[in-house]
């Protein structure tokens, strides 16, 4: 079986959802079986807590926030990922637990070691065989916000700097399973760039492309 766990993640208004929503047409001209989900979210349960997660005009601690995080998490891959990875399908995933560690941790300052064991046990020890973190000065995606931010978009610009260094970090820390792809560029070329990524992976990894 070729399945393969592929996540993209990054900031905020970097076009992560639009870009990730262009693959599986592609991977599907290639012969390639793949399925897209979202993190937090993708399940029912999931989508209530992606509502309280986003939505909610409550305060949350943010240890709160972290593991109601893992919480949908660990559903998703329960319910969705794992049983397509086992269907021998490419799973793409918007965004996963790169988030948790960069936005609870970084930027908010818990402790970066017990997150990650945490995050670890949310998700099963599954973790993506690639990461692609779609990356841009802070500027821009702020500048690409929606008229009604959510919850997590509103937070100040310093908010968002440690965000994208947190990002940045955590390729830094695991080069082989991390790809930064400039996103200050036109839909077009940063899709293209996205695809020879996986293109030359798919190559490392012996899948079959035709």
């Amino acid at each position: 079986m070729w399945a393969k766990f592929i996540c993209i993640d990054g900031l905020d208004g970097l076009g992560k959802s639009t870009q990730i929503s262009l693959l599986p047409p592609w991977l599907e001209s290639l012969k390639l079986s793949s399925i897209l989900c979202f993190d937090p979210g993708g399940t029912a349960f999931g989508g209530t807590l992606r509502e309280i997660l986003l939505k909610s005009k409550e305060h949350l601690a943010p240890r709160a926030e972290a593991l109601l995080f893992m919480a949908s998490r660990a559903q998703l891959v329960n319910e969705i990922i794992e049983p397509a990875l086992q269907a021998g399908k490419i799973v793409l995933c918007d965004r996963f637990t790169t988030s948790n560690i960069v936005y609870q941790g970084y930027a908010s300052g818990l402790p970066l070691e017990e997150l990650r064991a945490a995050v670890h046990f949310s998700a099963g020890g599954l973790q993506p065989d690639l990461t692609i973190i779609l990356d841009a000065p802070v500027e821009v995606g702020w500048s690409r916000r929606g008229k009604d931010p959510d919850r997590m978009e509103s937070r100040g610009k310093d908010y968002w700097q440690k965000v994208r260094d947190g990002f940045l970090r955590e390729a830094e820390r695991e080069r082989d399973r991390f790809a930064i792809i400039d996103a200050n560029r036109s839909l077009e070329e940063v899709q293209s760039q996205i695809r020879q990524t996986l293109l030359e992976k798919f190559q490392d990894w012996g899948l079959p492309i035709s």
